[in-house]
């Protein structure tokens, strides 16, 4: 019996997202901030990834498929960078957590 290759893929998303939820939040406080810095990181390689699909009209794409391209790598540009500087702000505000009080 075959595996529908979209109902094999909903599947692995579907507990990728169970797993990512309890790897995140059993993470201890103190490596938060290295967790966010690795997230920023991998955020840095989607803004990569969506400025080549927001250039496809130059690669010789058909013009339809090139507006759908570049749709949706402006959107996922969007969202990566508010990921990006959202982290940024959670790991400032964890680091000013660490900080002495000032008396």
């Amino acid at each position: 019996m075959e595996v529908d290759p979209f109902i094999f893929r909903l599947s692995i998303f579907v507990l990728a997202i169970f797993v990512g939820y309890y790897v995140v939040w059993s993470v201890t406080p103190a490596l938060h901030t290295p967790l966010m810095a690795v997230t920023n990181a991998i955020s840095s390689v989607i803004v990569v990834g969506a400025l080549l699909a927001a250039g496809a009209s130059a690669a010789g794409v058909p013009e339809a498929d090139a507006m759908i391209s570049k749709a949706m790598g402006f959107s996922a540009l969007v969202l990566a960078s508010v990921n990006i500087f959202g982290g940024f702000l959670v790991t400032q505000r964890m680091l000013a957590m660490y900080k002495k009080k000032q008396k």
